[in-house]
């Protein structure tokens, strides 16, 4: 979340810069992500009056001012906003300021007529998008004071990230008192006077589900000032931390968020029926959203009810039924607590993601409330008038604080450093009320607000990251340095990712889970993990393989001009068999686009099942076993029949390659073909154990046979034929042409294959290699139905 220095400020002495201040939060573990000035710089621009104003004699869209900017100066300045008038208070750029963007005013004439300087809009000073107006300023700021120092432009934003456990510092409040613990070792405490009330309006509230809301408050305000604007101040806090403006209750509600950290609710009190009811929807049971949108609500979803239904989704988003507008007198303002569990994944769930769900699930400080509607009572009172009923609290009875132990020893231990006892005793004092010491260290009572603080390990955190974790010295480890296994049974992974990488591809790496959708396009049949409470509707399922995020990874590629490009992945899918998942580590990869990258001394022909099939050969042989390997055609329903293959090892399936089938070529609205493979990492490289082989010194002897085979026999075949008949004295084999034509019947083709023989013990004769050659022959004859070629 956003906040800033200044408003930081307002709750503890802040006297570092922004850099130092980010570096200190970000020691604390609020990570600072960044740090950026609230307004660009710009100079020359002061708080002036419009005196005067009329219409330009010859534009009708120009008005004449006549603006002072002392009190006793006059001067004529040209401006068209349509909302410049006698009286107000505006943003005048002098002749001679500078401006964002490089912009100089400069003494003008427009239609004749001259202009002295410039009324400010808040777009053209970079203090947001707003353009149909200049700048209205609150009449009170004093003439002629520099623009800069009187809305206080000199502040900073930063956006701190705060951890999923860290709920309590998804606000202002919660960062300082944070930061009060971290540099005063302080607890700060925070109240807000409580605001009497002047009616007795009240509104009915009933909780059906007390355990997922222990406390709801609520409290009607009638008589506001109908479609009231907020002031200048609080629209521009609000714009420092990257909210828009709305309406003034809208406003209250999303300062006081972002202040105290406890989500409000507004409704038009004059849209509600009968009563409040805090329940679990029905099953089936539908309800529409402020973002206008219609959903079906599960049993598991909490609602807010009245008379009619639910009007709103407790802990997430209001409905439209209730929603104020322009014409909105009188507001029920909510305030609750609803536990973690009862909005964790629900938001998610409906593809929403709003700033109370995140609040929620991470944990809200359940004595907020109160406090809450106090400070919005308060703002909304002074903003928009009205007149306030009493405070309505609805509360299930509240469990005890829960107690965690400290032990000296387990203190050192883990920080591997002695921390004084007064220290510890501190830190813990200002994080939490109640802090008792005994013999072995320290007993603390959980403050309300911390979800985070479980077991004793939490409380050796705090002590760490308060104290800072550069105060830990770095030493040498105590513990005994135990080397990892090491193994030559397998192929290392690093080994494997450089040799991919050593043929062109890039390494990428994707997300485990995908969409359901683009994976039932891929794999039709294959059944797949769905995520109980997924990130968002695109990220539903647990991955079948890892195609689904390469083939997302190149059409991305694609999009962005990217003509030729080889990925690569190592990680782990996750296969459904017969009700139980099976985790599976695999290398898969992808190509796409030309062979070789453009030159000059090779053409641009794209790269085929060969190319990649050659990749796939290169890696697989660092297992030592490449005689044991056999690629059969076989294909997926995402593969191309008849360019693609079953990767066999021994006989036992390791993986597949194959060319992207056309269909789903154009439906990724993919330019070409792409060619992908995937290998099963137990399977494929369990590694052969190298054993010593003697280099005969004997000459070898080659033969060379022209065979004609069936155009449909694949050469592992041939070769297992060749291997066995040729007596233990084959070397290698060699294909050195592949022939179809004249001389070679339809149907089949001629293979040239170069014999290498040789022996250890001696020298082969003439006699020995025509053997092995004609016992060859004759298996190939017998077998295979070969003939041989003689010319």
């Amino acid at each position: 979340m956003k906040i800033t220095q200044h408003w930081l400020g307002e709750f503890t002495p802040v006297a570092a810069s922004a850099t130092d201040l980010a570096a200190r939060l970000t020691l604390a573990g609020l990570e600072v992500e960044t740090v950026e000035p609230v307004a660009p710089p710009f100079s020359g621009v002061v708080v002036g009056r419009v005196l005067e104003c009329t219409r330009h004699p010859d534009a009708e869209k120009l008005s004449v001012c006549q603006v002072t900017t002392d009190g006793t100066n006059r001067l004529q300045i040209i401006c068209g906003a349509p909302n410049v008038r006698a009286g107000l208070t505006v943003a005048v750029a002098m002749v001679g300021a500078r401006l964002p963007n490089d912009v100089a005013i400069r003494r003008a004439k427009l239609r004749g007529m001259e202009s002295n300087g410039m009324l400010c809009s808040a777009r053209e000073l970079g203090l947001g998008t707003e353009h149909d107006g200049i700048m209205e300023l609150d009449g009170a700021l004093a003439l002629g004071e520099d623009l800069r120092a009187a809305l206080d432009l000199g502040d900073v934003a930063l956006e701190v990230n705060a951890t999923p456990n860290r709920g309590d510092c998804m606000s202002v409040l919660g960062i300082a008192r944070d930061l009060a613990a971290a540099t005063e070792r302080r607890r700060l405490v925070h109240t807000v006077a409580p605001v009497p009330a002047r009616c007795d309006a009240t509104f009915p509230v009933r909780i059906d589900a007390p355990a997922a809301c222990p406390v709801f408050a609520t409290r009607v305000i009638r008589g506001i000032t109908a479609g009231a604007r907020s002031p200048a101040w609080l629209r521009e806090r609000l714009r420092r931390v990257g909210q828009s403006s709305i309406s003034a209750v809208v406003d209250v509600t999303n300062y006081v968020m972002l202040e105290l950290g406890q989500p409000l609710h507004a409704y038009d009190h004059a849209r509600l029926q009968s009563g409040i009811e805090v329940r679990f929807a029905r099953a089936g049971e539908r309800l529409t959203l402020l973002d206008d949108r219609e959903y079906t609500l599960s049993p598991d979803h909490l609602v807010i009810a009245d008379a009619r239904g639910a009007v709103g989704l407790a802990g997430i988003m209001g409905g439209r039924a209730t929603a104020i507008d322009d014409a909105t007198t009188a507001v029920l303002l909510e305030s609750a607590h609803f536990a973690p569990e009862a909005v964790a994944g629900r938001a998610r769930r409906l593809g929403l993601f709003t700033d109370a769900a995140q609040r929620f699930e991470r944990g809200v400080d359940p004595s907020l409330p109160l406090r809450a509607l106090e400070r919005a009572t308060e703002l909304l009172t002074a903003i928009a008038g009205g007149e306030p009923g009493p405070v309505q609290i609805v509360a299930a009875a509240g469990a005890a604080p829960a107690t965690v132990s400290l032990r000296r020893e387990r203190l050192a231990r883990l920080l591997g450093v002695d921390v004084p006892d007064e220290e510890v005793a501190a830190v813990l004092g200002a994080i939490a009320e109640r802090v008792e010491t005994g013999a072995e260290g320290w007993t603390v009572s959980v403050p309300p607000h911390r979800f985070d603080l479980r077991i004793e390990a939490d409380l050796i955190e705090e002590v760490a990251r308060l104290r800072g974790f550069d105060a830990i010295p770095e030493l040498p480890a105590a513990a005994p340095q135990v080397p990892g296994e090491a193994t030559e049974t397998r192929v290392p992974a690093e080994r494997l990712l450089d040799a991919i990488v050593d043929r062109g591809y890039r390494e990428v790496i994707t997300y485990s889970f995908v969409d359901p959708v683009l994976q039932r396009r891929l794999f039709p049949d294959a059944p797949a993990l769905a995520l109980a409470n997924p990130i968002s509707a695109e990220l539903g399922e647990m991955r079948v393989s890892l195609w689904v995020g390469l083939v997302q990874a190149l059409r991305e590629n694609v999009r962005r001009q990217q003509t030729r490009v080889r990925l690569a992945e190592f990680g782990r899918k996750f296969v459904v068999e017969g009700g139980v998942t099976r985790e599976i580590d695999v290398l898969a990869g992808i190509a796409f686009g030309a062979r070789l990258p453009e030159q000059w001394g090779a053409g641009r022909d794209g790269a085929d099942f060969y190319d990649v099939k050659g990749d796939v050969q290169a890696v697989l042989a660092l297992a030592g076993d490449a005689a044991a390997l056999r690629f059969e055609a076989d294909s997926l329903p995402c593969l191309r029949p008849g360019r693609s293959a079953r990767i066999l090892r021994d006989g036992v399936g390791i993986g597949w390659i194959g060319e992207l089938h056309p269909e789903q070529v154009k439906e990724f609205g993919l330019p070409g073909a792409a060619i992908l493979f995937e290998l099963e990492i137990d399977s494929a490289f369990s590694a052969k154990i190298f054993k010593y082989k003697k280099i005969s010194k004997y000459p070898s002897v080659r033969r060379d046979l022209a065979i004609v085979v069936d155009e449909a026999l694949p050469l592992a075949v041939l070769r297992e034929h060749v291997s066995v008949s040729a007596t233990g004295l084959l070397t290698e084999l060699r294909v050195f042409d592949v022939y179809r034509g004249p001389g070679v019947e339809t149907g089949r083709k001629s293979v040239a294959l170069g014999l290498i023989l040789q022996d250890s013990s001696r020298t082969l004769t003439d006699s020995d290699a025509d053997a092995v050659v004609a016992s060859v022959v004759a298996r190939l004859r017998d077998a295979l139905s070969a003939t041989i070629r003689d010319q």
